[in-house]
C-alpha cells in the first residue's frame, strides 16, 4: 500500500501583489485563511480599504482536498477575473488561501485576453512575493478513558510524540490529540486496542 500524501503548501502570511497596463492599475492581496469566515472577514477589510475600486474579484481554496472554493468576478466579464486568480493558486498548488484583486479602471479596456493576463500576473506577484510554507494535514480524535487507564495512554502519547489539545482529568477523562493524517490509523488502532478506552475521529485541518 503507498503512503497516504498528507503534506500541502500554504501562505505564512498575507502578502501583495501590483500590475499595471495601459492605465489600470491591479492591486493583489493573498491570505492564509481557515474557513469562510476569514474570507469574508478579508474581504470586508479589503472592499472597505479600496471602497472607490471598480472592481473586487477574488478566488479561494480551503481544505485539503480543496472541496471549498469560489471564483468571483465581480461584475468583470464572465471568467476574466475569478477564473485566472483561481489558476493561480493551482499552479502553485497552495491550499487554504484567497486571492483578491482589486482594479482601478485606467480609462482603457483591455480586453478579454487583456484582463485574464492582468488578474493572472497580479494574484501571481502576491504569491510570489508570499512566504510559502509546507504544511502537514492532521486528524484530530478524542478519548474517553478511566482514570486507571491515565498512564498508558500518557505512555503512548509521549512514545508517538502525538500533540495534546482539550483534557479533563477526572474519574471518566476526556483528551483531544492530533496526529499526522498517514499515521492516523495506525494510532487509532492501537488506542482501540486499550478496551475499555473509546476513541473518536473529530475532524481533519
Amino acid at each position: 500500500m503507498s503512503e497516504i500524501n498528507d503534506s500541502y503548501k500554504a501562505l505564512k502570511a498575507p502578502s501583495e501583489g501590483f500590475f499595471k497596463d495601459k492605465g489600470s492599475k491591479f492591486y493583489s492581496f493573498a491570505f492564509p485563511v481557515k474557513n469562510e469566515q476569514e474570507v469574508q472577514a478579508c474581504l470586508t477589510e479589503i472592499r472597505k480599504k479600496f471602497h472607490d475600486a471598480r472592481h473586487h474579484c477574488y478566488a479561494y481554496s480551503i481544505g485539503f482536498e480543496r472541496d471549498l472554493f469560489r471564483i468571483n468576478d465581480d461584475g468583470e466579464p464572465s471568467g476574466t477575473a475569478g477564473n485566472p486568480i483561481h489558476g493561480q493558486i493551482l499552479s502553485h498548488d497552495l491550499r487554504n488561501v484567497l486571492i483578491i484583486v482589486v482594479r482601478y479602471f485606467g480609462g482603457t479596456k483591455l480586453g478579454v485576453r487583456g484582463l485574464i493576463n492582468a488578474y493572472k500576473f497580479a494574484a501571481q506577484d502576491a504569491i510570489n512575493n508570499g512566504d510559502i510554507i509546507n504544511k502537514t494535514l492532521k486528524d484530530i480524535y478524542e478519548l474517553h478513558y478511566d482514570y486507571p487507564m491515565m498512564s498508558k495512554v500518557m505512555y503512548i502519547l509521549k512514545e508517538e510524540n502525538l500533540e495534546q489539545l482539550d483534557t479533563t482529568f477526572e474519574i471518566d477523562c476526556r483528551l483531544k490529540f492530533s496526529v499526522r493524517k498517514k499515521d492516523s490509523k495506525r494510532i487509532e488502532d492501537i488506542f482501540k486496542a486499550m478496551y475499555p478506552l473509546k476513541i473518536k475521529y473529530i475532524e481533519s485541518k
